[in-house]
Formats: structure tokens, sequence, C-alpha cells
């Protein structure tokens, strides 16, 4: 991984310095026997061995931001429905895998990590939608005195982000575009978006690439002119290090990087 020179003002503080080093822990470190993912004490276990933190927020029906991944409650809580139909007070009483941990709002996993970890916070707002969710962040983050950045696919929610709180480090999350989900989507949408043709829009600082567009000429070209590029899920050792000369900084499940 190498430095890139930090931006001429010191709009970012150490959140520039902390986008290169060290590695980010996706969705805190949880293994399928211990910590489950996005709790507070995957965050807790990240923190102690020193990695950063990618993790995701959703807005709940009373407007909180909450940590959770999926729409639906099914595959961490084990019951039915939307994750956005209930209230934080709701989703803080569910637990998570059968644990004890329970989900936690935005607030609650920050001052839990205070200055110890660089946090990636995934905003999981519906494509073209934009607003509640970014204010509410945003609220939080008025109050967090540690380093974070905001990444995400929504390019309408970074435009927002660069026109209100430009001093937010934003990076535009994407990937190839080619599983089940975006199969659904319309043939022109799913080539612009894999084709990163959103950065005009989103004016992001750094970009956050699926491995499957890793390397790649277009990622390269933008990396030369100053644009750090994430590269996620890295899985392996052997995954990262196909990829790492074209990188400046990876998030990471499954092992230690």
């Amino acid at each position: 991984m190498r430095t890139r020179e930090r931006p001429s003002t010191d709009t970012f503080g150490e959140a520039w310095e902390r986008l290169f080093d060290p590695p980010a822990a996706h969705r805190g470190l949880w293994s399928p026997d211990g910590a489950p993912e996005n709790s507070l004490a995957a965050f807790q276990a990240a923190c102690a061995h020193g990695y950063a933190i990618e993790l995701d927020v959703q807005l709940t029906a009373d407007g909180e931001a909450v940590v959770f991944h999926d729409d639906r409650l099914e595959r961490m809580t084990g019951r039915e429905g939307r994750m956005r139909d209930h209230t934080a007070a709701d989703l803080g009483a569910m637990t998570l895998k059968g644990t004890d941990e329970t989900i936690p709002t935005l607030a609650d996993a920050l001052t839990m990590i205070g200055h110890r970890a660089m946090v990636f916070i995934e905003l999981k707002t519906p494509f073209g939608e934009v607003g509640p969710l970014e204010k509410r962040v945003t609220d939080v983050l008025v109050d967090h005195n540690g380093p974070t950045a905001v990444i995400g696919f929504n390019p309408y929610s970074h435009a927002w982000f660069a026109d209100h709180h430009p001093q937010i480090l934003r990076g535009l999350n994407s990937y190839g575009w080619n599983d089940d989900n975006a199969r659904k989507l319309a043939p022109e949408m799913r080539k612009s978006l894999a084709a990163l043709e959103q950065i005009e829009l989103a004016r992001p600082d750094f970009l956050s690439l699926g491995l499957d567009m890793l390397p790649s000429p277009r990622a390269d070209l933008y990396r030369a002119k100053g644009m750090p590029v994430i590269a996620w899920t890295v899985r392996s050792p052997d995954q990262w290090e196909g990829v790492q000369d074209h990188c400046d900084n990876l998030i990471f499940e499954g092992f230690h990087a």
C-alpha cells in the first residue's frame, strides 16, 4: 500500500491518513462462532487488533441510524420482517445470531469505538434517494471525535455530502453489478454503474471497489490521478496479493490482514 499526497486543505484531518492504513475489518472483526457481524463485540475485537472498521447503517421507523446490513431481519435475528419497520428501541432488544449482542445504534457504536479506529460507514440508502439517513448520520458524526468516512453505492448520497458537508471524507462503492440483485436492474443502469459512470455526479474522495473490478485500467487511471482505491471484500491473503499493487488499502473478512 502506498500513501497518497494529502489534499491541499486539511479538510479531512486524521481520516485522510487513516484511509490508507490499517486495513478495515468488514462489519467488524466477526466470526461464525464468535462475535456476530455489525455488533459491538465485533467492533471491540477490531479495535483490540488495531484494525479499522467497516459497518453498515440504515434508518429505523423512528428516524434513528442503526448498524445493520440486511433489509430483512431473518438472517441475523431469526425474526421475520423488514428492519426499517421497527423502531430503534425494538431493534435494540433483538439479539444477533443467538448471542447476547443486540443491534446497536450508530451513535452507540461510535461512542464505544471512540478514537481507537477509523470507521468506514456504509450508508444503505436506496439508489436515487437521499435525505433522512444522511442527515441523521451527519448529526451523529458532529459529536464524534474519531476518524470516519462515509461510503456507499448511491451517488446521490455522495453528492448530498459533497454539497452540504464536504469536510466528511466519502468513498463511492462499486462492483461488477452481475449478481442476482443487480440483474433486476435495467441493463443500461447496470452498465453505467459497473463502468463508474457515477463519479462525476458523486464527486467522491476515494473509490471502494469490489474484487471483480480489480485490477482494471480505469481504476488504475483514477488512482494515477490521485484518487485512492480501497478493495473489498478480501477474504484471503491470496486475493489481496492479486490486487494489492492496484489498491491503497483493503476491507477484509475471514482472516487477519
